[in-house]
């Protein structure tokens, strides 16, 4: 999936929408950011999760992190594999290492995240 056609958090997470669902998953910037990952957390299918609140959690050999969903709805699938297999992460972020798909409640939320172009400008502020 090319990242020029997701939208983003502040919080680094990658949003898709595909149909009706919207895939989810963590930016190549926050993957670089948190190093080697060790473990991942994610909900269960059927979890209704709100956006800007946390639905999984990722840890790395620096830090644990909370992981926010970017719009509110029903988990409808989640990437069972991935937490076996967490390299994906560095060689697939916006691809194999999608994290969960949400069947969204309120379709506006996506549109209100930011632009990849919004999104590059927010993380080169941090530098």
């Amino acid at each position: 999936m090319d990242p020029k056609n997701c939208r983003y958090t502040q919080t680094h997470e990658w949003a898709f929408r595909d149909g009706s669902k919207v895939s989810v998953g963590l930016t190549a910037h926050a993957i670089e950011q948190l190093g080697d990952i060790v473990f991942l957390e994610l909900p269960k299918v059927g979890t209704t999760v709100k956006q800007g609140t946390a639905f999984g959690v990722i840890e790395s050999v620096k830090a644990a992190s909370d992981i926010y969903a970017p719009v509110s709805g029903k988990v409808v699938e989640v990437n069972e594999p991935l937490p076996g297999a967490l390299d994906l992460f560095k060689s697939d972020p916006y691809g194999k290492a999608w994290l969960i798909r949400i069947e969204p409640s309120a379709a506006e939320e996506y549109d209100g995240l930011l632009s990849a172009t919004d999104y590059e400008k927010s993380i080169e502020g941090e530098h």
